[in-house]
């Protein structure tokens, strides 16, 4: 008996961990205290030497001495305050009046700004609450369906996981010790190209099931000009301009991919920016104004997160800053646009602050337990165990992959996920990296598949989320004076349902297209090493002269 538990600890271990967690114990305890038995059991079997756990000390001041984890109080913080300062609620009517008339239009402009606040605040509860506070509402007042309704606010939310700033792709990296630079860059556009899947379904409910996603009445669109017209034409003239100056300023830069887009991107803005000012301050001499209404609105309402973004994402990209130092500017920024807003108070920075404390030392104390349990699971060979599992399995790469993804999606069900990649990601890495998989692809691949964790009924966070902010009993809205009907935890679950799916194509699609991810590389270079010739200079040296031999 004792030769076969010495023998077989490893599984033994992970099965244990995993029976423990589905008691429902905190992961961080689970981690620890499975640790910590199996290292005790091994000492006594003989399998380690007593001294075994003294190394237990310097591993976790590894996790108190990592700059990269840093990170993550910062874009905690910085996505809390924004969140609070009513950034997310200027947004979310300005863009509902830009797109309300068209079918569907609010959807589009839910999902338009969750990927926006995705890119600012990289804090899935904060997009999930603010746009269910916000824009539910909206959308139930003027006949959206509710199972569509909640699953659009609900996915939107969910891009501040795959979306640079996010805090699981921070952790990601750190597991799979890639930089958390070319994590964010590799995961840009599977980030936009998502955000693209779900308008795309927004689009196809809109014109299957009108009544569905319906369009708002033309009462209810603002900012219009005198002449009754909406201005869209200025805002569109404004748009392609930007887009002009833009590539005219990066017409000989060399940078490419999403360095490219975040660069022309901050020229863009600044130029159209400038034109809003420029029109303000013209009307307010002269009455006279070359933008419209809707054009300079949408301009002041656009910019601070867009800045926002070029401050925190721009500056890591081409190389000025690190993460964590993007993270610092990111925080002081949204503490400036608070301020701006003249939103912000003590009381909102206090409630940020504990917030962004508690989210960090959940982290650090998953991290913790998860080293005790590293420690052991490293000492019994756990992880040529997984890596000789998952490196045996028919297929190669591609079977590997899919076998991973399936793993990953079940576990999704019962761990969020902090706890798969803490969990999960260390003994999958080593596995990938043997198969000669690039880890930044794979990273991405993970990270788009545990956003699954947060739409998946019943366990998921986003629809708790929505849950605690959505109308559980009959109420009055408040503009209209009519009676509505609550929206029912089964409505949530549905609407949750087909974003769930296209979360897993989108697996496939960055399986299948590498190049979205591995743009992160650069432009290789065209010189053959083999054609290098290195000549070194042949040097003279005096002769030496050591004397007459002694006698």
């Amino acid at each position: 008996m004792t030769a076969f538990i010495i023998a077989n600890m490893a599984p033994i271990m992970f099965a244990s961990l995993v029976v423990v967690l589905l008691l429902g114990y905190p992961a961080a305890f689970s981690l620890g205290a499975v640790g910590l038995f199996y290292a005790i059991i091994g000492v006594e079997l003989g399998q380690f030497h007593p001294d075994f756990l003294q190394a237990l000390p310097e591993r976790v001041y590894g996790v108190m001495n990592n700059d990269t984890l840093l990170a993550i109080p910062f874009f905690t913080f910085m996505g809390l305050v924004l969140e609070r300062s009513g950034m997310a609620e200027d947004l979310l009517d300005t863009i509902g009046q830009l797109f309300g008339t068209i079918r569907g239009g609010l959807a589009y402009a839910v999902i338009f700004v969750g990927a926006l606040l995705a890119a600012t605040t990289g804090v899935v509860a904060a997009s999930v609450i603010s746009m269910g506070l916000i824009s539910l509402p909206i959308m139930l007042r003027y006949g959206y369906d509710r199972r569509v309704a909640a699953g659009v606010i609900a996915a939107s939310g969910t891009l501040a996981q795959i979306i640079p700033p996010s805090l699981v792709l921070i952790v990601m990296a750190d597991q799979l010790g890639k930089s958390v630079g070319d994590m964010y860059e590799g995961a840009f556009i599977p980030g936009l190209v998502l955000a693209g899947l779900y308008a795309l379904y927004a689009f196809l409910v809109s014109m299957i099931f009108p009544k569905a996603a319906p369009g708002l009445p033309k009462e209810a669109i603002g900012f219009r000009e005198d002449s009754g017209d909406r201005g869209l034409r200025s805002l569109g003239v404004l748009f392609l301009a930007s887009c002009v100056f833009g590539w005219f300023m990066m017409r000989n830069s060399e940078t490419h991919g999403a360095d490219y887009v975040v660069l022309s991107m901050f020229y863009g803005i600044i130029f159209a920016f400038a034109v809003a000012v420029l029109n303000w301050v013209i009307d307010k001499l002269t009455g006279f104004r070359f933008l419209s209404k809707m054009a300079q609105q949408t301009t002041f309402v656009m910019v601070p997160p867009l800045f926002l973004i070029f401050l925190v994402l721009g500056t890591i990209f081409i190389g000025i800053a690190t993460p964590t130092e993007g993270g610092a500017m990111g925080a002081a920024g949204a503490v400036i646009l608070g301020a701006a807003k003249r939103r912000l108070s003590w009381d909102l920075i206090r409630q940020a602050t504990e917030s962004t404390a508690k989210l960090s030392a959940f982290v650090v104390f998953i991290l913790v337990g998860a080293r005790v349990f590293s420690l052991t699971f490293y000492g019994v060979n756990g992880h040529v165990w997984v890596e000789h599992l998952l490196t045996s399995l028919p297929g190669g790469q591609v079977g590997f992959l899919i076998f991973v993804n399936l793993f990953v999606f079940v576990l999704a069900f019962f761990l969020d996920f902090f706890e798969l990649a803490f969990i999960v990601i260390p003994l999958l890495g080593p596995a990938a990296e043997h198969l000669g998989i690039d880890l930044i692809w794979f990273g991405v691949i993970l990270g788009v598949n545990m956003q699954t964790s947060f739409m998946h009924p019943p366990f998921g966070f986003a629809l708790f989320y929505l849950r605690s902010v959505a109308p559980k009993e009959r109420y009055t809205d408040r503009l209209t004076g009519k009676r509505m009907e609550p929206v029912t935890t089964g409505q949530i679950y549905w609407g949750a349902v087909p974003f769930v799916v296209i979360q897993m194509i989108m697996v496939g699609l960055v399986i299948a297209f590498p190049s979205m991810v591995m743009h992160y590389k650069g432009v290789q270079s065209n010189i053959d090493p083999n054609t290098i010739k290195i000549e070194v200079p042949q040097i003279e040296l005096p002769p030496l002269d050591f004397g007459p031999p002694s006698k």
